[in-house]
């Protein structure tokens, strides 16, 4: 008969189980004692940026695309690629600065809008454009009156303001295979920027009337489906403004949020025809501020730290929630450049870059004052008279 009275033996530990996940948690306990030291300690997080990071990089250090002071070269950043317009010749390199195309462009004075794979040659106060894809150029084309701004949408839809000789303006767009959907004419203001949204379903055209005693300026939003076969009837909202309150840029960001600039503010402007402040500057002096970004807008402010030096101090505010986040250079800043969600501040003789959610992606040290950048989502272009070093984002 089965002894129901013994005791049941005790299970022996795995051993190597135990110490596989004491090391586990131990390894977690300290990448999360790290983050947290880098996020809260400025000092540790300038020292990881420059040692471990590696996000610090210096002149002389990089892949270079050689310039010659004969050609009179035009820069511009586009994608993962450095376009270089001289002689005719656009010439285009990839991140190691090697040459990978050439196309015959004939520009002088060069105006450029890229988005995405997509990128637009015009020639200013000219007629020519150039529209481009992936390397390759899919058609170009001469245009009546005198070119001032082309704007290209993330899906590939150009916009493109000109002046006829009667100094009235005129705003084309066409699609990707360049057919011209429909011309709105604009007679009694002056265009200062125009704006498409992301998915091609509107065209935003800011204006300013200057005849009067007072400025009036005001938005208007055409429908792009209707102007392509009711161009009189294709207007679905305008926005107009204080007086005296002069607009700079619109621009479309993300989920179709129409977002404007002015002397003094920045506004979203809602679809039902109402207006939300995101920013006033009307009781401080701001250095610079810029809504050319995915989903924010971004200020600059000089703030003394002694009697002979001040820090900038950036506010990224989100369009969306109005959420806010600060980043603080040493420095003060000479110029900013925005594409996507990355910021770059030009601090004399270095650049620090960084993205929307204030976090330094790369700083680049120079031996001497720069000048220009040209700026794209995967790369960024520092040009010198006779060279454009490239940096990596």
């Amino acid at each position: 008969m089965k002894d129901f009275w013994i005791e049941p033996q005790s299970k022996n530990l795995n051993k190597k189980k135990i110490v596989i996940t004491s090391i586990i948690a131990i390894i977690v306990i300290t990448l999360i004692s790290v983050i947290l030291v880098y996020i809260n300690n400025i000092q540790f997080r300038e020292w990881a940026d420059k040692k471990v990071l590696r996000k610090e990089v210096k002149q002389d250090k990089l892949a270079v695309i050689e310039l010659k002071d004969e050609e009179n070269s035009k820069v511009f950043a586009f994608e993962q690629y450095i376009g270089v317009l001289g002689k005719n010749e656009f010439r285009i390199y990839n991140s190691t600065a090697k040459e990978e195309k050439k196309l015959n462009v004939e520009i002088s004075n060069p105006i450029f809008s890229s988005n995405g794979r997509y990128l637009t040659i015009a020639d200013e106060n000219g007629s020519k454009i150039y529209y481009i894809a992936d390397k390759n150029i899919l058609w170009e084309k001469d245009l009546e009156g005198n070119i001032v701004q082309v704007v290209v949408s993330k899906n590939g839809y150009l916009a493109v303001s000109c002046l006829d000789s009667a100094h009235k303006t005129n705003v084309k767009v066409f699609n990707e295979k360049g057919e011209l959907l429909f011309t709105t004419f604009i007679s009694t203001t002056r265009v200062c920027d125009i704006s498409i949204s992301n998915d091609n379903k509107y065209l935003a055209i800011a204006q300013i009337d200057t005849s009067g005693i007072v400025i009036e300026s005001k938005v208007e939003v055409i429908s792009i489906e209707k102007a392509k076969t009711m161009p009189n009837d294709s207007k679905i909202l305008v926005y107009k403004f204080e007086n005296n309150e002069l607009i700079t840029n619109i621009q479309y960001q993300d989920k179709n949020r129409l977002i404007c600039m002015s002397k003094d503010r920045i506004i979203k402007l809602l679809e039902d025809g109402s207006q939300e402040e995101i920013n006033s500057n009307k009781e401080k002096k701001l250095a610079f501020k810029t809504i050319e970004l995915n989903s924010d807008v971004a200020v600059v402010e000089e703030k003394s730290t002694n009697l002979f030096s001040a820090d900038s101090f950036v506010t990224i505010i989100n369009t969306d929630n109005k959420s806010q986040v600060n980043y603080t250079a040493k420095f003060v800043t000479k110029e900013i450049y925005t594409y996507n969600n990355i910021i770059a501040l030009n601090l004399g003789n270095e650049i620090e870059f960084i993205n929307t959610s204030g976090w330094l992606i790369k700083r680049y040290m120079a031996k001497q004052e720069i000048s220009d950048i040209t700026l794209s989502g995967n790369l960024a272009g520092i040009i010198y008279r006779d060279k454009i070093e490239i940096v990596n984002l």
